[in-house]
């Protein structure tokens, strides 16, 4: 997931989202292309974690909610996540929650040693294989394809159990009044208890995500030690939260 998209894969991949029935036969007439090349980008998209080969055709990796988060902002997003990883030291015990960025986080933590990760984050699994210095506990529970991430009473009860130095927390909104928010209960009371179980809390947000309150209430700014975040920040939104002494770093 890390190569940039080609127009003619972003547009497979909309297809397949749409109807996972088309074969490689359909594509290639679709797109006036070789049974080779429409196979071939069928080959490089499940590569990059976008697909699942079927007999005669694919299907999306992933629920379309995710599928639309993975391909917006891009160079943003791993450029949060790069940020992020800087924050963890040698030793390091941290959680990382679900969210298509703090997925990332793993990815660019090559080079340092004897990291633990808890998460509930299914989809940060994908870049931890090929690094054996992090070791990794994914807390079990309800799988939420639309999250990639494992909730509810079970996943409440096993992250109780922990105690790190570092939180990495995602969110889906953050507004002045809410704090930072999620658009479900579920997703945020099981962030709001990672956030307790860590001696720092840093939120990885971009700044699309200010202005725009969740459903359900996190944590207020003030929990939060660091942000992690774009350059686009507004100016508004970093006053408030150096006012309430959050450290606001952008990539």
């Amino acid at each position: 997931m890390a190569a940039a998209l080609t127009e003619r894969k972003k547009m497979i991949l909309d297809l397949l989202t749409e109807d996972s029935r088309i074969s490689v036969s359909d594509l290639a007439k679709k797109f006036g292309v070789t049974m080779v090349t429409a196979r071939a980008d069928l080959v490089s998209l499940e590569e990059e974690g976008f697909i699942v080969r079927t007999h005669g055709g694919a299907m999306p990796a992933f629920h379309p909610k995710i599928m639309e988060r993975i391909r917006s902002r891009k160079d943003i997003k791993a450029a949060m996540a790069r940020a992020a990883a800087q924050l963890i030291n040698d030793g390091d015990t941290v959680i990382i929650t679900a969210g298509t960025t703090t997925a990332l986080i793993p990815k660019y933590l090559l080079g340092k040693r004897d990291i633990h990760i808890v998460t509930n984050n299914t989809l940060l699994l994908t870049y931890v294989r090929a690094n054996p210095q992090l070791r990794v506990t994914l807390v079990g529970g309800e799988f939420l394809p639309s999250e990639e991430g494992m909730v509810g009473p079970l996943a409440l009860q096993a992250i109780a159990q922990f105690h790190v130095a570092k939180s990495f927390i995602g969110v889906d909104g953050a507004s002045v009044k809410q704090g930072f928010t999620a658009n479900s209960v579920e997703s945020a009371d099981f962030v709001r208890k990672m956030a307790d179980q860590a001696d720092q809390v840093i939120a990885v947000a971009d700044s699309s995500k200010f202005g725009t309150a969740g459903f359900a209430k996190i944590l207020p700014f003030e929990r939060v030690n660091t942000l992690v975040t774009d350059s686009f920040l507004h100016r508004d939104f970093e006053e408030k939260l150096i006012e309430a002494n959050v450290n606001v770093i952008k990539s």
